[in-house]
C-alpha cells in the first residue's frame, strides 16, 4: 500500500506541539481537507444566510413555522433511527473540556454522557484543538493518566464498563482554524474538529461498542443540519463504516433553530440522536435576532430568566413533544454549580435548587439533563431515577398535552421581571472576569461558585448591549448607557486589582479584557459573536 500523498493543508503561525505528528498525520490532514474542499462552500453559503434571516427578523419583529416545510411536520410517519446501546441511557450528562485531568474525571464521573467539549467550554489555542484530540485517542487506547504538579494527585481511569458514553463537541460554523489553511484560506473549526476525532476514532469507538457520537452546537437552521448530514454520509463512506454509525444530537440553543425542530431532526433523522435545551445561548440568540425589536423584547437580569419563564417552558416542553414525536431523546438544560469546598450552606442551598430543576425537567419528559461539575452527579441521576426506574429513557411520554403557537416562544414580555442595576453590575463582573481567562486559553471558568464557558460571555455583553440600546431606566433610576457601562467596568477592574494583587493583575488579561467587554457592549455593530474578535486577540 503507498504513502498517503502529502496534505495540500498547511500548518501556519503555530510551534509545534509534543505528539502532534500522532493527530496531524498525512491521512488525517487529507481528510480534513477533502470536507473543506466539498462542504466549506455551502458552509458559507449558510452563514450568509443566516445574515438575510437576521435582517428579515428586524423587519418583521417575528418568527413562524415554516410555510415551505409544514408537510414534513404533519407527517406523522417519520422516526429518527432506533438509539444505540451505548446512547440509549443518557438520564445524566457531564460537560467539560478536553484537557487530560478533565477527561479523565469526566469519564469516571458516573454519569451516562461525558460532552467532550472543543466549543464554548474550551479556548480554541493550537495546543487545546490538538492536545485535546490527543486525550481522547489516549483514553480510548487506555493510555491516559495524569498527575496533578500541584497537589501530586493522581487520576487514571476506571474499568471499561463504568466510564461514560463520549458525545464530542465540535466548533459552530462560524468560527475558523487560523493554523490549518487551503490555498491561503482558514479550515472551519467545526470541520478540523469533526474531521481529526472522525478520522481517527470512528473505527476504535465501534470496536469499544460505542461510536462517533456528536453534539452539533450553534445550529440556525435545518438546512445547516441538512450541511451536516450529508458530511456524515461522505465520512462513514470514507473510512468505511456503515451509514447510521454516526450519531448527533443538536442544541437548540437559537430561537430559529427552536421554530425548525421538526426539520432539523428530519434532516439528521438517519443520524439523530436527539435535541438539547440550553438557556444563555439560547438567550444570547433572542437578543441578537430581536435587538431591533423595542421594549417587549428586552430580557431582564440573565438569572432571572429561568427555565419556568412562560416563554422558556414553551421552547422546553415543545422540545421534548418533538422529541418523543419522532422517538428521539430530549435533553434538558445545565446545572452549572460549583461545591464550595468551604461554605457548606451555600452548598446546601444550591444543591436544593439542582435538585428542583432537575426534578422538573425529569417531570416534564426529558430524558436527561446536564450538569457541570461531577459532585452534580448524583443529585440529578437520583431525580431521573424516581422518574425512570429502570427504564433507559421516558420516550414514551408523547406530551401530546402541549400546544405551542408561534407568538409562545418569543413572548419575552410574559416575564414579570425588570432589567436591575445588579444585573448591569453583574453583566460587566462575569464578562470581565470570564473574557480574560479565555484569552489565557481557558474556556471552562469557576466565577462566583457557576462553571461558566463562553455562552455566558454572550448573555452577559448582549444584555448589556440591549439594555443600553433601550435606554433601559433601572431601579435606582439611573439609566443604562455607554457612560455608566464605562463607569462599572472601571469599578470591577479596580475591585479586582485589589482583590487579586497588583503582581497577579498585571500577569493577567485584565485591562485586554475590560477593553474587549466594552468594545463589543458599546459598538453600535453588533458584533455576531464575541468570540469572533476575542479569536484575533487570542495567542496560540
Amino acid at each position: 500500500m503507498s504513502a498517503p500523498a502529502p496534505s495540500p493543508l498547511a500548518i501556519v503561525e503555530a510551534a509545534p506541539l509534543p505528539r502532534q505528528e500522532e493527530v496531524l498525520t498525512d491521512a488525517a490532514l487529507a481528510f480534513v481537507a477533502e470536507l473543506h474542499r466539498r462542504f466549506t462552500p455551502r458552509r458559507d453559503e449558510l452563514l450568509a444566510r443566516r445574515a438575510e434571516r437576521r435582517a428579515e427578523i428586524a423587519r418583521t419583529s417575528t418568527l413562524d413555522f415554516l410555510p415551505e416545510t409544514a408537510a414534513i411536520r404533519a407527517d406523522d410517519s417519520w422516526r429518527v433511527a432506533p438509539a444505540p446501546a451505548a446512547l440509549n441511557d443518557r438520564r445524566v450528562e457531564i460537560t467539560g473540556p478536553t484537557d487530560r485531568k478533565m477527561t479523565i474525571n469526566a469519564l469516571n464521573s458516573g454519569a451516562k454522557v461525558w460532552l467532550a467539549d472543543f466549543e464554548d467550554a474550551s479556548a480554541p489555542t493550537w495546543e487545546n484543538v490538538v492536545l485535546g484530540q490527543v486525550n481522547l485517542i489516549d483514553a480510548y487506547t487506555r493510555q491516559i493518566d495524569f498527575t496533578d504538579p500541584r497537589s501530586g494527585k493522581s487520576y487514571a481511569l476506571k474499568p471499561a464498563d463504568e466510564l461514560a458514553t463520549v458525545v464530542m463537541r465540535p466548533r459552530g460554523w462560524h468560527l475558523e482554524e487560523r493554523h490549518l489553511t487551503f490555498e491561503g484560506r482558514p479550515v472551519p473549526g467545526a470541520l478540523v474538529d469533526f474531521g481529526l476525532y472522525f478520522f481517527h476514532n470512528a473505527k476504535r469507538l465501534i470496536e469499544l461498542g460505542k461510536g462517533p457520537y456528536f453534539y452539533l452546537p450553534k445550529t440556525e437552521s435545518h438546512l445547516e443540519a441538512r450541511l451536516w448530514n450529508d458530511i456524515f454520509v461522505f465520512a462513514q463512506d470514507y473510512v468505511g463504516i456503515p451509514q447510521g454509525t454516526v450519531r448527533a444530537t443538536v442544541l437548540i440553543e437559537t430561537i430559529t433553530a427552536a421554530y425548525e425542530m421538526e426539520e432539523i431532526l428530519y434532516e439528521l433523522r438517519d443520524h439523530a440522536a436527539g435535541l438539547n435545551a440550553g438557556r444563555w445561548d439560547y438567550l444570547f440568540s433572542i437578543v441578537k435576532n430581536f435587538r431591533d425589536g423595542g421594549q417587549k423584547f428586552v430580557l431582564p437580569d440573565r438569572n432571572a430568566v429561568t427555565m419556568t419563564a412562560p416563554f422558556m417552558r414553551a421552547y422546553t416542553e415543545l422540545l421534548v413533544r418533538t422529541c418523543h414525536k419522532r422517538g428521539a431523546h430530549a435533553i434538558g438544560g445545565m446545572a452549572a454549580f460549583i461545591p464550595s469546598r468551604k461554605d457548606a450552606e451555600v452548598n446546601k442551598v444550591a444543591f436544593e435548587k439542582v435538585k428542583a430543576d432537575k426534578d422538573r425537567e425529569a417531570g416534564d419528559g426529558f430524558d436527561g439533563s446536564w450538569v457541570a461539575h461531577p459532585d452534580l452527579v448524583p443529585i440529578a441521576m437520583a431525580s431521573f431515577d424516581a422518574v425512570l426506574g429502570a427504564k433507559p429513557n421516558q420516550k414514551d411520554r408523547l406530551r401530546e398535552d402541549v400546544s405551542v403557537a408561534p407568538g409562545d416562544l418569543i413572548a419575552i414580555d410574559s416575564l414579570d421581571a425588570r432589567p436591575t442595576y445588579d444585573g448591569l453590575r453583574n453583566a460587566v463582573q462575569v464578562g470581565i472576569r470570564y473574557i480574560e481567562a479565555w484569552l489565557r486559553g481557558l474556556g471552562a471558568v469557576a466565577i462566583f461558585n457557576l462553571m461558566e464557558d463562553a455562552a455566558t460571555a454572550e448573555i452577559s455583553r448582549s444584555q448589556i448591549w440591549q439594555w443600553i440600546n433601550a435606554g433601559v431606566v433601572f431601579e435606582n433610576g439611573r439609566t443604562a448607557t455607554p457612560e455608566l457601562a464605562r463607569k462599572v467596568a472601571a469599578e470591577e477592574l479596580a475591585a479586582i486589582r485589589e482583590e487579586i494583587g497588583e503582581e497577579a493583575f498585571a500577569a493577567g488579561k485584565w485591562q485586554q479584557a475590560h477593553d474587549l467587554l466594552l468594545h463589543v457592549s458599546l459598538d453600535a455593530d453588533y458584533a455576531d459573536f464575541l468570540t469572533l474578535p476575542a479569536y484575533d486577540q487570542l495567542i496560540g
